[in-house]
Protein backbone atom coordinates (compact mmCIF):
# COMPACT_ATOMS: atom_id res chain seq x y z
CA UNK A 1 0.00 0.00 0.00
CA UNK A 2 2.86 2.35 0.68
CA UNK A 3 3.47 1.61 -3.20
CA UNK A 4 0.15 2.83 -3.84
CA UNK A 5 0.55 5.97 -1.70
CA UNK A 6 3.66 6.91 -3.43
CA UNK A 7 2.42 5.93 -7.15
CA UNK A 8 -0.79 8.21 -6.47
CA UNK A 9 1.35 11.42 -6.76
CA UNK A 10 2.75 10.58 -9.71
CA UNK A 11 -0.10 11.72 -12.13
CA UNK A 12 -0.29 15.09 -9.88
CA UNK A 13 2.56 17.02 -11.31
CA UNK A 14 4.60 20.44 -11.15
CA UNK A 15 3.51 22.26 -14.79
CA UNK A 16 6.53 22.60 -15.87
CA UNK A 17 7.55 22.57 -19.91
CA UNK A 18 8.48 19.18 -20.32
CA UNK A 19 5.69 18.21 -18.16
CA UNK A 20 2.81 20.23 -20.67
CA UNK A 21 4.65 18.79 -23.88
CA UNK A 22 3.94 14.98 -22.33
CA UNK A 23 0.33 15.77 -21.18
CA UNK A 24 -0.06 17.61 -25.18
CA UNK A 25 1.37 14.51 -26.56
CA UNK A 26 -1.58 12.65 -23.78
CA UNK A 27 -3.79 14.32 -25.56
CA UNK A 28 -3.04 14.07 -29.21
CA UNK A 29 -4.51 11.16 -29.94
CA UNK A 30 -7.17 9.54 -32.47
CA UNK A 31 -10.99 9.30 -31.73
CA UNK A 32 -10.42 5.68 -32.46
CA UNK A 33 -8.17 4.69 -30.00
CA UNK A 34 -9.54 3.05 -26.53
CA UNK A 35 -10.89 5.21 -24.32
CA UNK A 36 -9.77 8.05 -26.81
CA UNK A 37 -6.24 7.07 -26.25
CA UNK A 38 -6.34 7.14 -21.86
CA UNK A 39 -3.86 4.97 -20.05
CA UNK A 40 -5.32 1.98 -18.24
CA UNK A 41 -5.87 -0.82 -21.29
CA UNK A 42 -3.47 -2.90 -19.38
CA UNK A 43 -2.58 -6.62 -19.31
CA UNK A 44 -4.33 -9.67 -18.94
CA UNK A 45 -7.77 -7.26 -18.97
CA UNK A 46 -6.50 -5.01 -22.26
CA UNK A 47 -9.57 -3.21 -23.47
CA UNK A 48 -11.51 -4.35 -20.73
CA UNK A 49 -15.24 -2.72 -21.44
CA UNK A 50 -17.59 -5.78 -21.23
CA UNK A 51 -20.75 -3.97 -20.29
CA UNK A 52 -20.33 -1.49 -22.97
CA UNK A 53 -20.54 1.66 -21.22
CA UNK A 54 -17.91 3.34 -23.22
CA UNK A 55 -20.21 3.08 -26.54
CA UNK A 56 -21.03 5.89 -27.59
CA UNK A 57 -19.70 8.41 -25.38
CA UNK A 58 -17.91 11.36 -26.68
CA UNK A 59 -14.76 12.42 -25.33
CA UNK A 60 -15.35 14.68 -22.42
CA UNK A 61 -17.66 12.13 -21.06
CA UNK A 62 -14.62 9.47 -21.49
CA UNK A 63 -12.39 12.06 -19.62
CA UNK A 64 -15.34 12.60 -17.27
CA UNK A 65 -15.29 8.75 -15.95
CA UNK A 66 -11.68 8.84 -15.83
CA UNK A 67 -11.54 11.66 -13.43
CA UNK A 68 -13.92 9.78 -11.06
CA UNK A 69 -12.14 6.87 -11.50
CA UNK A 70 -8.99 8.32 -10.48
CA UNK A 71 -10.38 10.75 -7.89
CA UNK A 72 -12.75 7.32 -6.41
CA UNK A 73 -8.83 5.15 -6.67
CA UNK A 74 -6.81 7.84 -4.92
CA UNK A 75 -9.23 8.14 -1.95
CA UNK A 76 -9.99 4.41 -2.12
CA UNK A 77 -5.40 4.16 -1.42
CA UNK A 78 -5.72 6.24 1.08
CA UNK A 79 -8.62 4.52 2.95
CA UNK A 80 -7.19 1.10 2.37
CA UNK A 81 -4.00 2.25 4.38
CA UNK A 82 -6.23 3.36 6.92
CA UNK A 83 -7.69 0.53 7.47
CA UNK A 84 -3.97 -1.27 7.89
CA UNK A 85 -3.06 1.45 10.87
CA UNK A 86 -5.39 3.56 12.27
CA UNK A 87 -7.35 0.44 14.31
CA UNK A 88 -4.40 0.06 16.61
CA UNK A 89 -2.73 3.03 15.93
CA UNK A 90 -4.59 6.80 16.65
CA UNK A 91 -2.34 8.98 18.53
CA UNK A 92 -4.72 12.28 17.79
CA UNK A 93 -7.82 11.02 19.33
CA UNK A 94 -9.12 8.41 22.44
CA UNK A 95 -11.11 6.19 20.30
CA UNK A 96 -11.25 2.99 21.37
CA UNK A 97 -9.64 0.10 19.10
CA UNK A 98 -11.81 -1.97 17.37
CA UNK A 99 -13.59 -1.74 13.74
CA UNK A 100 -12.77 1.35 11.82
CA UNK A 101 -16.59 1.64 11.23
CA UNK A 102 -17.41 1.45 15.04
CA UNK A 103 -14.46 3.92 15.39
CA UNK A 104 -16.68 6.79 13.67
CA UNK A 105 -19.31 8.23 15.77
CA UNK A 106 -16.41 7.95 18.55
CA UNK A 107 -13.92 10.81 17.10
CA UNK A 108 -13.93 14.13 18.85
CA UNK A 109 -15.83 17.23 17.58
CA UNK A 110 -12.55 18.71 16.60
CA UNK A 111 -11.35 16.04 14.67
CA UNK A 112 -14.69 16.45 12.53
CA UNK A 113 -14.13 19.88 12.38
CA UNK A 114 -10.66 19.79 10.71
CA UNK A 115 -11.39 16.95 8.36
CA UNK A 116 -14.78 18.35 7.20
CA UNK A 117 -12.40 21.45 6.45
CA UNK A 118 -9.25 19.80 5.07
CA UNK A 119 -11.70 17.83 2.45
CA UNK A 120 -13.55 20.97 1.61
CA UNK A 121 -9.94 22.93 0.82
CA UNK A 122 -9.24 19.84 -0.83
CA UNK A 123 -11.81 19.51 -3.32
CA UNK A 124 -12.48 22.75 -3.87
CA UNK A 125 -8.82 23.08 -5.21
CA UNK A 126 -9.90 20.09 -7.72
CA UNK A 127 -12.94 21.90 -8.85
CA UNK A 128 -11.55 24.66 -9.32
CA UNK A 129 -8.64 22.94 -11.27
CA UNK A 130 -10.85 21.02 -13.39
CA UNK A 131 -14.31 21.64 -13.60
CA UNK A 132 -15.78 24.14 -15.60
CA UNK A 133 -18.11 27.02 -13.73
CA UNK A 134 -21.46 26.05 -14.34
CA UNK A 135 -22.63 30.13 -14.41
CA UNK A 136 -20.80 30.46 -17.77
CA UNK A 137 -22.11 30.77 -21.37
CA UNK A 138 -26.17 31.77 -21.78
CA UNK A 139 -27.55 28.39 -20.28
CA UNK A 140 -27.23 28.21 -16.25
CA UNK A 141 -26.72 24.00 -16.48
CA UNK A 142 -24.44 23.88 -20.00
CA UNK A 143 -21.51 23.17 -17.99
CA UNK A 144 -22.83 21.37 -15.33
CA UNK A 145 -20.74 17.97 -14.64
CA UNK A 146 -18.27 19.48 -16.95
CA UNK A 147 -14.46 19.30 -17.08
CA UNK A 148 -12.55 22.45 -18.79
CA UNK A 149 -11.73 21.81 -22.11
CA UNK A 150 -7.88 22.05 -21.51
CA UNK A 151 -7.92 19.48 -18.27
CA UNK A 152 -6.10 16.28 -18.08
CA UNK A 153 -8.21 13.69 -16.03
CA UNK A 154 -5.99 13.41 -12.55
CA UNK A 155 -3.67 16.32 -13.49
CA UNK A 156 -3.54 19.03 -10.52
CA UNK A 157 -0.67 19.87 -10.68
CA UNK A 158 0.43 18.89 -7.60
CA UNK A 159 4.32 16.94 -7.68
CA UNK A 160 5.88 18.14 -4.60
CA UNK A 161 8.41 15.68 -4.35
CA UNK A 162 9.69 15.95 -8.51
CA UNK A 163 8.56 12.38 -8.74
CA UNK A 164 6.89 12.64 -12.29
CA UNK A 165 8.73 11.55 -15.13
CA UNK A 166 9.80 13.79 -18.11
CA UNK A 167 9.48 11.14 -20.70
CA UNK A 168 6.14 10.23 -22.18
CA UNK A 169 6.21 6.63 -21.98
CA UNK A 170 7.71 6.15 -18.65
CA UNK A 171 5.20 8.87 -17.51
CA UNK A 172 2.32 6.77 -19.02
CA UNK A 173 3.84 3.64 -17.41
CA UNK A 174 3.37 5.92 -14.21
CA UNK A 175 0.02 6.82 -15.01
CA UNK A 176 -1.27 2.80 -15.41
CA UNK A 177 0.92 1.99 -12.52
CA UNK A 178 -1.33 4.74 -10.58
CA UNK A 179 -4.87 3.19 -11.83
CA UNK A 180 -3.71 -0.38 -11.24
CA UNK A 181 -3.04 0.32 -7.66
CA UNK A 182 -6.26 2.70 -7.15
CA UNK A 183 -8.42 0.14 -8.77
CA UNK A 184 -7.05 -2.69 -6.74
CA UNK A 185 -7.54 -0.34 -3.41
CA UNK A 186 -11.25 0.27 -4.51
CA UNK A 187 -11.88 -3.69 -4.01
CA UNK A 188 -9.79 -3.49 -1.04
CA UNK A 189 -11.32 -1.12 0.69
CA UNK A 190 -14.90 -2.34 -0.51
CA UNK A 191 -13.16 -6.07 1.45
CA UNK A 192 -12.22 -4.39 5.04
CA UNK A 193 -15.83 -2.42 5.36
CA UNK A 194 -17.42 -5.63 3.95
CA UNK A 195 -15.38 -7.96 6.30
CA UNK A 196 -15.86 -5.81 9.23
CA UNK A 197 -19.86 -5.27 9.13
CA UNK A 198 -20.10 -9.28 8.74
CA UNK A 199 -17.46 -10.42 11.69
CA UNK A 200 -17.46 -6.88 13.82
CA UNK A 201 -13.91 -7.47 13.88
CA UNK A 202 -10.81 -5.70 12.61
CA UNK A 203 -8.82 -6.94 9.97
CA UNK A 204 -6.03 -7.63 12.56
CA UNK A 205 -7.74 -10.25 14.38
CA UNK A 206 -9.58 -11.82 11.69
CA UNK A 207 -8.00 -15.17 11.73
CA UNK A 208 -7.58 -16.01 7.89
CA UNK A 209 -5.26 -18.76 6.32
CA UNK A 210 -5.54 -20.73 3.23
CA UNK A 211 -5.87 -23.44 5.30
CA UNK A 212 -8.58 -22.39 7.31
CA UNK A 213 -10.38 -21.05 4.20
CA UNK A 214 -9.94 -24.60 2.07
CA UNK A 215 -10.22 -27.12 5.06
CA UNK A 216 -12.20 -25.07 7.20
CA UNK A 217 -15.41 -26.39 6.95
CA UNK A 218 -13.73 -30.44 7.42
CA UNK A 219 -12.06 -28.80 10.71
CA UNK A 220 -15.01 -27.60 12.30
CA UNK A 221 -16.70 -31.37 11.40
CA UNK A 222 -13.65 -33.60 12.88
CA UNK A 223 -13.97 -30.44 16.15
CA UNK A 224 -17.09 -31.50 16.61
CA UNK A 225 -17.29 -35.26 16.42
CA UNK A 226 -13.98 -35.36 18.40
CA UNK A 227 -16.05 -32.93 21.06
CA UNK A 228 -18.95 -35.92 20.67
CA UNK A 229 -16.93 -38.67 21.17
CA UNK A 230 -15.70 -37.24 24.30
CA UNK A 231 -18.97 -36.31 25.63
CA UNK A 232 -20.03 -39.86 24.97
CA UNK A 233 -16.95 -41.27 26.68
CA UNK A 234 -17.82 -39.32 29.65
CA UNK A 235 -21.58 -40.04 29.83
CA UNK A 236 -20.78 -43.52 29.68
CA UNK A 237 -17.82 -43.09 32.59
CA UNK A 238 -20.88 -41.68 34.61
CA UNK A 239 -23.03 -45.17 34.52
Amino acid sequence: MALSLASASLALARPTPIRSNVVAKAKAVSNTDFCYGLPGAIAPAGEFDPAQLLDGLSKEEVYRYREAELTHGRVAMLASAGFLVQENFHPLFSGDNGPAIQQIPQLPPWLWFGMTLGIGLAESLRIQKGWANPYEGPARSQNEFTLKGDYYPGDLSFDPLGLSPSDPAEFRAMQEKELSHGRLAMFAAAGFLAQEAVTGTTWGSTDISFEKLVLGGYFTQEANELARDALTSEVIKGF
